[in-house]
C-alpha cells in the first residue's frame, strides 16, 4: 500500500496520513478517528493498524490526528481540528482521484464520539448554544467535507451520562475545561445526544465484554436516535473494548464490513 502524510495546521498534532491500496482509485474515503478518552497520551498510532487493514481491503483510509487534552486540545481545539482534518480531504482527494461523495468515519471510543459529533456538523448552529458556536472554527461554506455515514466502535455517545458516571476519572470535564454546571452550553453543543436525529446512517457497535465504556453509551444514543427517526442501528459484538481495533478480531471485522456497506 501507499501512505502519504499531510498537515492541516501548524500544530504538530494537526495531521493525517492517507493509506491507499495498490489497486485503482477506490470509491470514497474512510476517516479513522482514534480514541483514548481525548487525552494526549493516546495518539494516531491506535488508528494506524485499522487504516492499514482498510487499505489492504481496497479502501482509502485517512488516519486522523488531532490535538487532545494535555497537548493544546480540549475545548474548542479538539473539535475544530476534527472538522478541519476531515475538510483537508477536499484538498488532497483530487491528487489521487478520490471521490468524496461517500466519506465514512470509523471512530473508536472517544473517536466514536468525535465521529458521530462531526456527522452532525450541519446542525450545530441550531442547538441553542450560540456562545459555543462562536468559539468553534467551522468551514461549513464551500470547502466542508460532510460525512455520509459513521461506524462508532464503543463510542462515548452520551456525554451527559459519561460525566455523571465520572468515566475515566473525569474525562468529559477534562475535555471541556469544566463541568456541565459551569459550561452547560458547551457540554450540550458537543454531546451527540443533542443533535439527533441525524440524516446519515450510524452503526453503534459495542463490545459485549467492554469494561472501559459502558454498553449504555451506545444503547441510549441508539434508542434516542431511532425514536427521533435517525437511520441508526445498535450492534453488540463479542469482545472487550480493544477487540474493536484489533484487525485479527471478529469484532473489528464486523466493523470493516459495515464500513464497506456504507461505502457501497
Amino acid at each position: 500500500m501507499k501512505r502519504h502524510k499531510y498537515h492541516y495546521g501548524d500544530d504538530p498534532s494537526q495531521w493525517g496520513e492517507l493509506f491507499l491500496p495498490e489497486t485503482a482509485a477506490p470509491r470514497g474515503v474512510v476517516v479513522v478517528i482514534h480514541g483514548g478518552y481525548w487525552r494526549s497520551q493516546y495518539g494516531a498510532e491506535l488508528g494506524e493498524p485499522l487504516a492499514k487493514d482498510l487499505a489492504a481491503h481496497g479502501m482509502a483510509a485517512w488516519n486522523l490526528e488531532y490535538r487532545r487534552a494535555g497537548n493544546g486540545g480540549g475545548w474548542p481545539h479538539t473539535f475544530s481540528d476534527v472538522l478541519a482534518g476531515i475538510d483537508k480531504l477536499g484538498d488532497i482527494a483530487p491528487e489521487y482521484g478520490l471521490g468524496l461523495e461517500r466519506v465514512v468515519a470509523l471512530g473508536h471510543s472517544a473517536g466514536g464520539h468525535l465521529a458521530v459529533w462531526a456527522a452532525g456538523r450541519s446542525r450545530l448552529g441550531q442547538l441553542g448554544s450560540p456562545d459555543a458556536d462562536r468559539q468553534l472554527l467551522r468551514n461549513d461554506n464551500g470547502g466542508a467535507v460532510h460525512l455520509t455515514g459513521v461506524v462508532s466502535q464503543s463510542g462515548l455517545l452520551n456525554l451527559a451520562a459519561a460525566e455523571r458516571l465520572n468515566l475515566s476519572n473525569g474525562a468529559v470535564s477534562n475535555l471541556l475545561g469544566g463541568s456541565s454546571e459551569k459550561y452547560p452550553k458547551r457540554h450540550k453543543y458537543v454531546d451527540p445526544m443533542s443533535a439527533v436525529p441525524l440524516r446519515v446512517p450510524v452503526y453503534a457497535v459495542h463490545g459485549m465484554e467492554d469494561d472501559t465504556v459502558p454498553m449504555n453509551q451506545s444503547e441510549s444514543y441508539a434508542g434516542a436516535a431511532k425514536a427521533a427517526g435517525s437511520p441508526v442501528q445498535l450492534l453488540k459484538v463479542p469482545g472487550d473494548h480493544f477487540a474493536l481495533i484489533d484487525p485479527k478480531a471478529a469484532a473489528y471485522r464486523k466493523c470493516r464490513e459495515l464500513v464497506q456497506l456504507l461505502l457501497g
